[in-house]
């Protein structure tokens, strides 16, 4: 058996799996494998891949992993193998943490490109097999308009945050470089269509309010408040996470500053007519940060909705600009619908990467 070690308490998962790796994984592989070239990760899913792990976090899905990634032909020949062997001379435990699989909701990776066990963390992976598990894709190169609306922006920042143990041949680096944002397009369409949720629904606020209907106008504020929080992740150039740690994400932004107060007095308000002055107030923290970026620059007026006394921003006209940056003009004619995340926030949606697309090809084509 291998030697132990202690002091888990208040480690976080990235940086007890790194520990995994290089106290245990790499010199056990050195000596049964020494000629193998492989990548070491953290490649799946898990709140330690964001950095939001604590105590509750460590009732499922948490400990001690690594994730080898191979090629087809190495995973054929030794990766059930060394899966096996490895389960004979893990120790129990890795500073404090047991290391066999807490298996709910996820068990073990078992596939044709994909091989671990119950007894630990230890699995064997081809890069294919895991972007085809993400994104239904089998390469990150040569991606078309589609593919990247179709792909989920949690499973993006899941991959692209995977931290990196070991590289032998860079092909995982590389992947998530190919895939670490959007391409401007791409950006520019998302940034369209963000503006487009907003314009179809400011107004709403006030008009619930205004028939007494206090319940609908806050949910109403509330969906708004998250695509504005939405659209800050897109200025910023940043994926954001699933729900559970949307707001911590957030919160990490430098438009999170200016946005926060008025995204608080929103949600918070008694009265719908503050409400809606606090979300027009951060639509325009929202146009004064596109325009000082210089992306799809427009000159933002916030006033009456036409002749209705309901306080909204010129969101139209952010639209136009934004569409109007777009350069392809095979994009540029797609409607202004939106992609994956901004059309379903269902999660059997997201997390199935297949579907994702076929149902992404069917709205845009």
């Amino acid at each position: 058996m291998l030697a132990l070690q202690a002091g888990g308490e208040g480690m976080q998962g990235i940086e007890l799996s790194r520990g995994f790796y290089t106290d245990i994984v790499q010199p056990w592989l050195g000596r049964i494998a020494p000629n193998l070239r492989y990548s070491a990760s953290l490649t799946t899913y898990g709140s330690e891949l964001l950095g939001f792990d604590d105590e509750t976090s460590r009732d499922h899905n948490w400990g001690p992993r690594v994730h080898i990634i191979v090629t087809r032909a190495q995973f054929d020949a030794l990766a059930r193998q060394l899966v096996e062997q490895f389960s004979k001379i893990a120790p129990a435990s890795y500073r404090g943490e047991p290391i066999g699989w807490r298996s709910r909701p996820h068990p073990p990776a078992n596939g044709m490109e994909a091989a671990g066990a119950l007894e630990h963390g230890l699995e064997f992976h081809t890069l294919e097999a895991l972007l085809e598990g993400h994104f239904a894709i089998r390469s990150a190169e040569g991606l078309d308009p589609l593919q990247w609306l179709g792909f989920a922006e949690q499973k993006l920042l899941a991959f692209t945050s995977a931290p990196v143990f070991h590289d032998d041949d860079g092909r995982l680096r590389q992947a998530q470089d190919r895939l670490a944002y959007f391409p401007d397009d791409i950006w520019l369409y998302k940034i369209t269509c963000q503006w487009r949720r907003i314009a179809e629904e400011q107004a709403f606020v006030g008009r619930a309010g205004q028939v007494g209907d206090d319940l609908g106008s806050r949910v109403i504020a509330a969906r708004l408040a998250r695509d504005v929080m939405r659209l800050g992740f897109l200025l910023e150039r940043r994926y954001p996470p699933y729900a559970k740690w949307f707001g911590s994400s957030f919160a990490r932004l430098s438009i999170a500053a200016s946005l926060s107060p008025h995204l608080q007095r929103a949600l918070l308000s008694s009265e719908w007519t503050e409400c809606q002055d606090a979300l027009a107030a951060a639509y325009l923290e929202l146009a004064r940060h596109q325009n000082a970026i210089g992306v799809a620059r427009f000159e933002p007026i916030v006033g009456p909705y036409h002749e209705r006394p309901f306080t909204t921003i010129n969101a139209d006209d952010a639209v136009a600009a934004a569409q109007a940056a777009i350069s392809d003009a095979a994009i540029k004619r797609l409607p202004i619908v939106g992609a994956l995340d901004q059309v379903s926030d269902l999660t059997p949606l997201l997390q199935d990467a297949r579907l994702s697309q076929r149902m992404m090809r069917q709205l845009h084509e």
